[in-house]
């Protein structure tokens, strides 16, 4: 659909759930800081559309596990991210029902539990971040082999710059001079009359 395939659609919608899920724990927790009920309703239906959204990119993330090339190493992570990201939004769902079955109208020892679970489920949505960020950038995940192969090839054949074009960053390599360029740079001028000697 739109040109995009199940690892692209997971990752465009994986963002956005994310940060609803944790701008919704920062608004309940300054509600239960500032004690205004207009925080606390903006966390609730921020929290709404944090779990529906990561409900679906969880959906996301199931078919795109089927769809991309992957070995041993791939497997064992994204199974790890897969499970982290059904913890996370296990969390998050129950806080939800939970204040949907109180009428959101709960005692401050439930509050106190529910915004606990609620921070849980922010580190819980981190580390599945982390796992993400691992299957793409250090084992190209959702890259499909050829494309990789050619990739690869591509950057070993190196490019060309044009004249006066530089690397923003160099390499060590680069800011070391040549021994015999150092040699020939003087660092003083003797006075004439001077007897020979060595520096």
């Amino acid at each position: 659909m739109f040109g995009y395939d199940a690892p692209r659609w997971h990752a465009l919608l994986n963002d956005l759930p994310a940060a609803l899920l944790i701008v919704a724990v920062l608004f309940d927790l300054a509600a239960a800081a500032s004690k205004r009920e207009s925080l606390s309703w903006a966390g609730i239906w921020t929290l709404w559309t944090g779990v529906i959204g990561g409900w679906i990119a969880v959906i996301a993330g199931e078919l795109a596990e089927d769809a991309i090339d992957h070995g041993e190493a791939i497997h064992e992570i994204m199974e790890k991210h897969e499970n982290m990201a059904l913890i996370t939004m296990s969390l998050f769902t129950i806080v939800l029902i939970w204040k949907m079955a109180r009428r959101f109208q709960m005692p401050s020892q439930e509050l106190a539990i529910t915004r606990f679970l609620s921070v849980i489920g922010v580190v819980a949505l981190a580390w599945t971040g982390v796992l993400g960020g691992n299957l793409v950038f250090e084992h190209a995940a959702g890259i499909h082999t050829t494309t990789l192969q050619a990739e690869i090839e591509n950057r070993e054949a190196g490019h060309a710059h044009e004249p006066g074009e530089e690397h923003e960053h160099g390499t060590a390599a680069d800011s070391v001079k040549p021994a015999d360029s150092m040699k020939a740079t003087p660092t003083h001028t003797d006075p004439p009359g001077t007897p020979p000697h060595k520096h």
